[in-house]
């Protein structure tokens, strides 16, 4: 009975010992830091448009004003040398410029340009194939008193 005993505690130390082998851990050449992993989810590594067709959605204040930007696409770059933008006829956002993340903050963005969306604190998040776009834009700095208000777009991969 102490044989059989011994044997088994033998049996499991030997398989716990051969599975802790270090080669077969993940590749730290694959790990992404947060910069990296952020640039993916906005860009998938290069470039992605985002877009209200195909069941996205604009909120502004809580109320739908998504027939007002039926046409409206985001489209996000990402290079070694620089992050751009370019969007589609619409009255808050730049027709394009750059973007960058907010300090350490990777799930905040900025964008460049003179529109009321631009030089704003953008929280975003994606879920599978939807992309959800966050900011305020203040009644003293609103172009238009119009525009102004919390707004939630809503945007589907193209």
């Amino acid at each position: 009975m102490k044989k059989q005993l011994l044997n088994i505690m033998m049996l499991v130390i030997g398989l716990l010992f051969f599975s802790c082998d270090e080669s077969e851990g993940p590749d730290p050449g694959d790990s992404k830091n947060a910069e990296d992993q952020a640039l993916e989810l906005l860009t998938g590594g290069s470039n992605i448009i985002w877009t209200v067709a195909n069941g996205g959605s604009v909120t502004k204040d809580g109320q739908p004003v998504t027939g007002d930007y039926s046409g409206f696409e985001l489209r996000l770059i990402s290079t070694a040398s620089s992050k751009t933008y370019s969007t589609t006829e619409n009255p808050i956002f730049d027709r394009s410029g750059t973007w960058s993340f907010l300090g350490g903050n990777y799930d905040k963005i900025q964008l460049s340009g003179n529109q009321p969306a631009a030089n704003r604190e953008i929280s975003f998040s994606r879920n599978g194939d939807k992309l959800t776009l966050k900011f305020n834009i203040p009644l003293p700095n609103a172009k238009v008193h119009a525009l102004a208000g919390s707004y939630v777009f809503e945007l589907v991969k193209k």
